[in-house]
């Protein structure tokens, strides 16, 4: 058995480059067959995709809008109480618009549904490269980035979304004005909240190889702790109602984020100093 393993190690080492590279490829042929597979059933569920994800957080029956009523009525704040009324008349001006819109929204679906298969298949290629310490400290890393990429994109849909719907539509400039919304633009706004939100929750993992390479320490997080609170705030005030609950809701999972990626700055560096020590 340790010859065996000898032997298999020293033909890990003779790998060419070329060599990587074949083997990049496959795994990367592989992603994209699972992002193609997911794309052609969300193809195929045109009703679910349209009707209940995109136009959902549209109608006044959305989860969300129906949440905050039943916390606007516990916490007597009936401005919590939104969705009710979202003036929006929805149209398509292009001949190929409502085609390719639905090309685009179900190539959206099938990145995310394949993102964790994806990352796996792409962490199976990184994996090999980490030493025995870097990668027993990344054990479990496919989990955690799968869950906290989904995490961020219900978030982005089920809060974001539709508070970010409320408020533009209720926008106005004039009474004059009547809102006609190209499905283009909803589309846009929906797949942009829900995958920015899901990147912006992955600040603990970037954080934790920034800090392994000290580009990023607990301390210069601590420093610029308020600046980024602050930050916080006015994108949740944006966002969201003129109200304090609203804000909160948004911005309290975003601190919380920053909060996790301060402690794993600091055990990272408490670990590095062991180390040299």
């Amino acid at each position: 058995m340790a010859l065996d393993q000898i032997s298999e190690n020293t033909e890990e080492k003779e790998m060419t480059f070329l060599d990587h590279l074949e083997e990049l490829r496959w795994h990367l042929v592989r992603s994209v067959a699972a992002i193609f597979v997911f794309t052609i059933a969300a193809f195929l569920a045109k009703s679910f995709i349209w009707d209940t994800v995109i136009f959902g957080p549209t109608k006044p029956d959305f989860w969300t809008y129906q949440k905050l009523c039943e916390l606007a009525e516990a916490v007597k704040t009936p401005s919590l109480c939104i969705g009710k009324d979202i003036p929006m008349d929805l149209q398509n001006r292009e001949i190929t618009g409502q085609f390719t819109q639905h090309i685009l929204s179900s190539f959206i679906a099938g990145l995310i549904l394949a993102f964790p298969y994806a990352f796996w298949e792409i962490w199976r290629f990184i994996k090999p490269g980490l030493r025995g310490s870097e990668a027993k400290a990344s054990r479990g890393a496919v989990v955690v980035v799968s869950f906290l990429f989904l995490s961020g994109v219900l978030f982005g849909y089920f809060i974001v979304t539709p508070l970010s719907i409320n408020f533009l539509s209720n926008y106005s400039l004039s009474s004059s004005i009547v809102n006609l919304i190209d499905i283009k633009s909803l589309v846009s706004l929906v797949v942009t909240l829900a995958l920015a939100c899901g990147l912006m929750f992955q600040l603990p993992v970037i954080t934790y190889f920034l800090s392994k390479t000290g580009l990023v320490t607990p301390e210069l997080m601590k420093t610029y702790r308020r600046h980024s609170f602050v930050v916080i705030l006015v994108v949740s005030a944006v966002i969201t109602p003129p109200d304090v609950i609203s804000q909160v809701l948004i911005a309290f999972p975003l601190v919380f984020l920053y909060e996790v990626s301060i402690v794993i700055s600091r055990r990272i560096q408490k670990q590095m100093d062991e180390k040299l020590a």
